[in-house]
């Protein structure tokens, strides 16, 4: 596995991230585990947080409603509206920070996820657009350490799911 590819890269003048990563699974079981909300739940919440998804209607004009769990209990709620959908090939959507209800805050950001597959190693490319410089900045650091936590998380899921 420590041969699979990662890059996780900021373009600050742009506000952009791009995150590339492989994965030692086929692409229907990566697109699955990022396209349903009860594998979502058990991948995407860096330790000791969990994840819960409250609603998720993967569709264009759906969105998925969900919240990170923190140890004490704390809920942090985010939203993604999907706007694109290219099965087992791309899908985009505008998340941003809320509450319970979905509310969301006044500024989010642009999620663009690309797949392909070679070789059985499934490629994701990420690029994410911050509609607030101020806003990237402020979640970056812990960002890139949850979401690498988060690929190793997934790692498992899918070894767990080729077995």
């Amino acid at each position: 596995m420590n041969d699979l590819m990662f890059d996780f890269t900021v373009d600050k003048e742009a506000k952009k991230v791009y995150i590339q990563r492989e994965f030692a699974a086929e692409l229907a079981l990566v697109w699955e585990a990022f396209t349903t909300a009860a594998l979502l739940d058990r991948w995407v919440a860096p330790a000791p947080a969990q994840a819960r998804t409250k609603y998720m209607h993967f569709e264009v004009g759906g969105a998925r409603l969900y919240a990170m769990i923190l140890p004490g209990g704390e809920e942090r709620w985010a939203i993604q509206r999907y706007t694109s959908i290219t099965p087992m090939t791309n899908f985009q959507y505008y998340n941003a920070f809320c509450d319970a209800d979905g509310n969301p805050e006044a500024v989010g950001s642009e999620w663009d996820h690309t797949f392909s597959e070679q070789d059985g190693i499934t490629t994701v490319r990420i690029t994410i657009y911050n509609e607030s410089y101020e806003r990237m900045e402020r979640i970056m650091e812990g960002f890139r350490l949850g979401f690498t936590a988060s690929l190793v998380n997934l790692d498992k899921l899918l070894a767990e799911q080729q077995s």
